[in-house]
């Protein structure tokens, strides 16, 4: 027996079938927009440009061997003067 055989034997099952095809529509649609979205930004209303938080002063690597981080003097000097 079709599917819609089966929801015209059983009218009581036609709303449960309209949900879960409406709620996989959604879960389908969301996952494209998702795929298709460039950019990560986690809570744009708080913190909407991120990278003005980052220390220059700190490495900002997952992993790091045999480096010594030193600030650039320029960066510093302007750092100073705009406070």
């Amino acid at each position: 027996m079709g599917i819609f055989q089966r929801l015209m034997k059983n009218k009581e099952l036609i709303p449960l079938a309209f949900f879960i095809c409406a709620a996989a529509t959604g879960a389908s649609s969301f996952a494209l927009y998702a795929l298709k979205k460039t950019d990560v930004v986690i809570d744009r209303k708080r913190n909407p440009e991120p990278w003005e938080t980052v220390d220059p002063t700190q490495p900002q690597k997952l992993l790091t061997i045999n480096q010594e981080w030193k600030p650039v003097e320029e960066l510093q000097r302007v750092r100073k003067a705009t406070r």
